[in-house]
């Protein structure tokens, strides 16, 4: 353990694997997860992980996926998973108040009747554990989803690009505070990361995370801009040494989003600094995931480098939109044996 670490006595007790919640069960305030505090940017750390083996997570990807085959039953079983561990999204230019409201009505009710049934899941609660929007429809999804257990994720700080100056920045993750979101998602400018400034990338994570206050904050990292894992790994370890809740891969609007080799190189960040600090960090990909098959070679990852923790939505989350109506369709399948075309499958 690096000296710096040793010497952060930050005063909090530390649960390694705590007992995990029901999936879409509201976690009460004595659940023991300890929340990340950050740490002192500690450069000597930084530079003990920089090493990415880019040949060797390709390969461990690659493993992964062929080795792995979730079939029948238990395949609807992590399907179901998946819908618990999404954050159902709309992030569009044309959005609208209307269109939030039936995006947080497919949150409450994602499977159509006849599948709970056939399911033999009537009486079971599986809903996404979020929806996220733009700032502008926090109120009207706060509303639609208020006493479901559904959270409402923000996108702040001038989402997609973080360009805008740290103070507006900031004052847009306070304003989605005030209007209830409850997790904040925020993009890094990403010419910290390749200016490797990564004090000044620090300090503005620092400052988000003080914005936020109870809110969870989801750092995204937009890896599709990065260039290279090394970035990726390097900017993953900042943001949660300044106190990520979660990090994340993309915005969804970049030419490439989330990829199995760059969340492979992210959850293993994870795992260094679990083993260096105790601290239990989230991860979820986005964009681009918009079907069961890769719903499952995600979930296959997270139980496999980090385990059954992180296939609960307080640890691991999907960013989609076109994912769940893929889900519905693959669970009917799996009923009938006949596939429905998509519009059957109500979404907003």
């Amino acid at each position: 353990m690096s000296s710096t670490i040793r010497e952060a006595d930050l005063g909090t007790k530390v649960t390694p694997l705590p007992a995990r919640a029901a999936a879409n069960t509201p976690v009460p305030l004595d659940h023991h997860i300890t929340r990340n505090p950050g740490l002192k940017l500690d450069l000597g750390f930084l530079e003990s992980v920089r090493s990415v083996n880019r040949s060797a997570l390709e390969r461990r990807v690659a493993s992964l996926t062929k080795r792995r085959s979730i079939k029948a039953d238990n395949q609807a079983a992590w399907l179901l998973r998946a819908i618990a561990c999404m954050d159902l999204t709309t992030l569009n230019s044309n959005d609208t108040e209307e269109r939030v409201r039936r995006l947080c009505a497919k949150a409450i009710n994602p499977l159509r009747r006849d599948i709970i049934e056939g399911l033999g899941i009537v009486g079971e609660t599986i809903r996404p554990a979020a929806v996220c929007v733009y700032h502008p429809f926090v109120a009207t999804a706060v509303d639609a989803v208020r006493g479901t257990g559904i959270h409402v994720a923000a996108v702040s700080t001038a989402f997609p690009h973080g360009l805008a100056p740290l103070s507006t920045r900031l004052q847009e993750i306070e304003a989605s505070v005030k209007d209830g979101a409850d997790e904040i998602d925020v993009v890094i400018p990403r010419g910290l990361v390749f200016g490797a400034k990564w004090r000044e990338l620090y300090n503005e994570i620092v400052s988000m995370r003080a914005a936020c206050g109870d809110a969870h904050l989801k750092v995204i990292l937009g890896t599709g801009d990065l260039a290279t894992l090394r970035n990726v790994m390097l900017a993953s370890m900042v943001a949660m040494m300044a106190g990520a809740d979660f990090i994340k891969t993309s915005t969804g609007k970049e030419s490439v989003n989330a990829t199995l080799p760059v969340g492979l190189a992210m959850v293993r960040a994870i795992r260094a600094y679990f083993e260096e600090t105790g601290y239990l960090i989230g991860f979820k990909p986005a964009g681009g995931i918009s079907t069961a098959k890769v719903s499952l070679d995600w979930l296959v990852l997270m139980k496999e480098e980090l385990g059954r923790p992180w296939l609960e939505p307080e640890l691991f989350r999907f960013g989609a939109s076109s994912l769940l109506t893929d889900i519905e369709r693959q669970l009917e399948h799996h009923l009938t044996g006949h596939y429905s075309a998509n519009h059957r499958h109500a979404m907003a």
